[in-house]
């Protein structure tokens, strides 16, 4: 059993789904997660098509040096403009979601209530390669694979308000009452 980094509060109610050690940018498939966290799991689905169909762009707010600044990345709520259209990362988390949704349907839960409750991507080890330079020398060339995690829950109804009670009152206040 593999330990996640944020266990359900309710696990009977949740689906979860994790790739390890996969060969797509880090930084690109961590703004494509934040893109989809608290999504609902049709909404999410939908969107990454949609940035596969560049209907749609990811918007990049953390790792943004040097991105391109496109019109569609206002109408996603940025505030520097900044965004692109990471096909492979999109890929890898559109088959994470699809994974996530089959085992839901397994377990038995209701597909049209599910979110995304929690999703995290982390750097994995490094891929070494080297490439050659001028005058002999070698330089490194890495890749920067990562892991991603993801846990699709049912939304919970809204929970009844229970009834007003009297307010427990001093003995002080309950003299003046009576006086």
């Amino acid at each position: 059993m593999v330990k996640y980094a944020r266990e359900p509060t309710n696990a009977t109610k949740c689906a979860k789904a994790r790739g390890s050690d996969l060969r797509v940018h880090f930084k690109n498939t961590r703004e494509a997660a934040m893109a989809i966290k608290r999504m609902g799991l049709y909404q999410a689905k939908q969107y990454l098509e949609d940035v596969l169909d560049h209907k749609r762009v990811i918007v990049f707010r953390r790792f943004c040096g040097g991105v391109g600044r496109t019109a569609q990345a206002k109408n996603e709520g940025s505030t520097n403009g900044q965004g692109r259209w990471p096909k492979k990362s999109v890929q890898i988390l559109l088959d994470l979601l699809r994974n996530a949704e089959s085992n839901a349907e397994v377990k038995g839960l209701d597909v049209d209530s599910l979110f995304v409750s929690h999703i995290q991507v982390n750097q994995a080890q490094k891929g070494r390669r080297r490439t050659y330079r001028a005058h002999g020398r070698i330089n490194s060339y890495m890749s920067s694979p990562c892991h991603v995690e993801l846990v699709l829950s049912e939304k919970e109804g809204p929970v009844p308000t229970p009834e007003a009670r009297a307010p427990k009152l001093t003995k002080r206040q309950l003299a003046t009452i009576k006086a």
